[in-house]
């Protein structure tokens, strides 16, 4: 006997279905060209690599179809992200609720990414209107071609947000966060003849309180920035929105930021290759007979891993399922490994081509090969420290039971491992000799791993290529939609004066430098917990290395502090968001890493103070 399920549950299996066929055609829509968007700039760049360094005829417009490209992949890459709830947002406080709070909190962050969408989209298309007239100067088209990527990616975000509403089923929670949304925002239009006197406190009122709230409500951190400066201009100045839209577009479409993209996808395929367990196996031979030698093959293969990636999760992902099983089953607890891991991600923090070594180039105007230079010691002296933890913690180890490797099985592993271990100096080689800009250098990392993978390791899955290129859009739109609304913000609190009075007020501090770089490290170590390393860089970036100058302190010198110390904020629980993608690539509790974890926290506090006060660690090899 058939049963005819009951009308409600019959409507509800129904909504489920159609709304699921939508949800993939539009994945579909996205990604398939999003995923060519990636191809095709590895293409472009590195054809004019070659082009300019092997024929010496230099593509004169593959800068310019680079960055027109770039535009469109950081957008749909964005829409991408949204798609698959992948943009970047700091859910520690929102954890600690009930289930039905979660819930609901999880609509809100909808609904306040919806009511950014819907309040940019507008200027966006405007935006894209004005530059019609504006022709390019060197594949002479117009730039409109370029701009129509924002209300593109915005529309397209919109979209998948409603969906998303749609499929949350909760009706009550989606109106009672509508009213919410509205009630704030009518409340603020209300409010905007007060607004109007207030003068800078309008800064605290905006960038402080409603950013707090926003993000520790679980909103995205790139909505959050862009409700906030959104709301900031449009009732505290006489600005126009589209002004607001051009700086978005400008943080985002930053020709040094093509490398992002590029270098994730890098930290894919290293993985994909075998690369990377190449060179983690060489060094587990090794040093598998000293006691703790796995934890220093595991800070040893980080430092070299974040080499090549350039991304701290693509690092943490291809290091912990090729070296965790081995550690496990000679007896090392899953509480330290997870918090060794975090460490490290912490240490390597400014390791080239750290992306975030990119982002403080691209927004504070510091050499990239400077910072590529300056970031390979303060890595080692952290390194170092970490590793007399774990000698302490490891001394009475019982190695009785380990093999120990011969001189030929070394030897062996070695010789595998040396195409892959060769690849950051390749990479460095390639930016110092002037084959490739740091943009470019990622390119050739691509197709270096791409040949050492089909000739030399026989590792290449043709089926994973299209997953991790959309991945890869994902991840760098996610990133870059962040770097657009911080560079809008960061924007916004320059015009208000803030920079000049913050200037002021660092430059004022008794003590002089030894002040004002602990002064810097407490701030960044906070950032680096709330917002990560990305945004809090392009946030306060362009606003503290002047004053960094103007102090003394090198610049290169106040990066790599300012980065290790966000690397600390980044990978310390209860906040830091690196530890928890810690837990979640090593399959570990939260809970099991929290008490071995003190121990290398305070090491990376002493390796940042050292860091900090020898200059030389820094400076030292810089020309």
């Amino acid at each position: 006997m058939k049963i005819e399920a009951p009308g409600g549950d019959r409507s509800l299996v129904a909504k489920r279905r159609w709304t699921a066929r939508l949800d993939h055609a539009l994945g579909t829509l996205v990604e398939i060209p999003t995923a060519a968007l990636v191809l095709l700039e590895i293409l472009v760049l590195l054809g004019g690599v070659i082009s300019r360094y092997a024929f010496h005829h230099p593509i004169i417009w593959s800068d310019e179809l680079a960055s027109t490209l770039f535009l469109w992949l950081a957008m749909l890459g964005s829409v991408v992200a949204l798609r698959r709830a992948e943009h970047m947002r700091m859910t520690a406080f929102v954890g600690m609720l009930s289930p039905p709070a979660r819930a609901l909190l999880d609509v809100v962050a909808i609904v306040a990414a919806l009511t950014f969408l819907f309040l940019i989209v507008g200027s966006a298309y405007d935006f894209a209107v004005d530059e019609i007239p504006v022709t390019t100067p060197a594949m002479e088209i117009s730039s409109a071609w370029r701009a129509t990527a924002l209300p593109v990616g915005f529309a397209l975000m919109i979209a998948i947000a409603l969906l998303r509403l749609v499929e949350a089923g909760n009706w009550r929670y989606v109106a009672a966060a509508g009213a919410t949304s509205a009630a704030i925002v009518g409340g603020l239009i209300l409010l905007q003849p007060i607004f109007e006197n207030l003068g800078n406190v309008n800064l605290l009122i905006f960038f402080v309180g409603l950013v707090a709230c926003l993000v520790f409500a679980g909103v995205p951190i790139a909505f959050a920035f862009g409700l906030a400066t959104f709301g900031y201009q449009a009732l505290t100045t006489a600005t126009p929105i589209v002004v607001v839209v051009g700086r978005i577009e400008e943080g985002m479409s930053h020709l040094i930021l093509l490398s992002v993209p590029l270098f994730v996808f890098l930290g894919l395929l290293i993985e994909m290759t075998g690369m990377a367990r190449a060179m983690v196996n060489f060094l587990a031979s090794l040093l598998a007979p000293v006691r703790g030698g796995l934890s220093y093959v595991l800070i040893a293969a980080m430092y070299l891993v974040s080499g090549i990636s350039g991304s701290k999760a693509a690092d943490m992902a291809a290091i912990a399922p090729a070296l965790f099983p081995e550690m496990k089953a000679r007896g090392s607890e899953p509480g330290e490994l997870v918090a060794l891991l975090a460490a490290t991600g912490a240490q390597t923090e400014t390791i080239p081509p750290s992306l975030v070594l990119i982002t403080v180039g691209s927004v504070t105007g510091v050499s990239i090969a400077a910072l590529f230079t300056g970031g390979l010691l303060p890595g080692v002296a952290v390194g170092a420290i970490l590793c007399l933890v774990v000698w302490w913690r490891n001394r009475g180890d019982d190695l009785s039971q380990v093999k120990r490797a011969t001189t030929r099985e070394i030897g062996r592993a070695l010789l595998v491992a040396l195409p892959a271990i060769a690849l950051p100096f390749v990479i460095r080689a390639a930016v110092i000799q002037g084959v490739a800009t740091a943009t470019e250098v990622s390119t050739i990392g691509i197709a270096y791993s791409a040949l050492a993978g089909l000739i030399i390791y026989r590792r290449f899955d043709w089926r994973r290529i299209y997953p991790m290129l959309v991945e890869t859009a994902a991840l760098s739109g996610s990133i870059l939609l962040i770097i657009g609304a911080a560079t809008s913000m960061a924007w916004s609190l320059t015009q208000s004066g803030f920079s000049r009075d913050l200037a002021n007020a660092m430059t004022g501090l008794p003590g002089g430098i030894p002040t004002f770089l602990l002064v810097s490290m407490a701030a960044f170590i906070v950032l680096g917990s709330v917002l990560e390393g990305i945004p809090a860089i392009v946030l306060f970036g362009p606003l503290l290395f002047p004053i960094a100058k103007q102090v003394g302190v090198h610049e290169v010198h106040y990066a790599m502090v300012i980065i290790l110390a966000m690397g600390v904020g980044l990978f310390a629980p209860p906040f830091g968001v690196g530890y928890y993608a810690a837990c979640a690539i090593s399959r570990v509790h939260p809970d099991a890493g929290l008490k071995p974890i003190v121990g290398y926290m305070v090491a990376l506090v002493i390796g940042l103070l050292l860091v900090a006060f020898v200059p030389w660690i820094s400076i030292g090899f810089l020309r």
